[in-house]
């Protein structure tokens, strides 16, 4: 394999960039530069936790038989996967307790929605709640998702199981990524960051955050805010 070449340093890289507005002033730009420079380092370091994932020794093999109700009928885990090799689930709070499905969870799945079809080029894509079928399609329906794939979790072993219900019996929610190499299906990873591993004054988070809202507001002056989360509905 050859070997990686050597990155030029972040502060040339931004000094080379050049970038300039009408206006702006000499504060500004020093204070710009500075910012660019650990741009380029986050995005670095976003590649080699990338890699380093990648990277992980064979996860643990899934031998119990999953089911699932899907749009049309019962399917188990290694059908998920369809023609695919790797299947990412993400665990959507809305189980049969709940009179309406997690607003954080359903803005991010809205997003992926304009995806799913780009992501499935790659990998099968699967989200599991433990709601019955019908009320997860009246919602996609109410929604207007079109291509995100619904599976109901039929007696809510897989999320016992992969993390998403809590101590209380209450959703969690749950991303988890599944590989299947020689018939073998195995967990390659899943998200582990959540209460135990926040920080101070955060909600919790993972990173990167797989919510574009938060990478949008992550680059205003005001922030995601501390009082302010999605809503289901909005006034018109």
């Amino acid at each position: 394999m050859p070997s990686a070449q050597p990155l030029i340093p972040a502060a040339e890289l931004a000094r080379r960039n050049g970038l300039r507005f009408a206006g702006e002033s000499d504060d500004y730009r020093r204070a710009r530069d500075a910012l660019l420079v650990e741009e380029i380092e986050l995005r670095r370091h976003i590649e080699r936790v990338a890699e380093q994932r990648r990277a992980l020794p064979p996860g643990p093999p899934v031998h119990a038989d999953y089911r699932f109700m899907s749009e049309h009928g019962p399917v188990g885990l290694a059908e998920l996967f369809g023609d695919k090799t790797s299947l990412v689930t993400y665990s959507y709070m809305f189980g049969p307790q709940r009179e309406r499905p997690c607003p954080m969870c359903t803005s991010l799945l809205s997003a992926w929605e304009g995806e799913a079809r780009d992501i499935e080029q790659r990998v099968a894509l699967a989200v599991i709640a433990r709601s019955p079928i019908e009320r997860l399609l009246a919602f996609k329906r109410e929604r207007g998702w079109r291509h995100l794939k619904l599976y109901s979790d039929l007696d809510g072993t897989f999320s016992r199981d992969f993390h998403a219900i809590g101590d209380d019996g209450g959703d969690e929610p749950a991303f988890n990524v599944f590989t299947r190499r020689d018939g073998v299906i195995r967990l390659f990873w899943a998200g582990e960051m959540g209460g135990a591993t926040a920080d101070p004054g955060q909600d919790p988070r993972g990173a990167p955050d797989l919510m574009p809202l938060w990478t949008v507001l992550d680059c205003i002056p005001e922030g995601r805010g501390t009082d302010w989360y999605p809503k289901l509905d909005y006034p018109a």
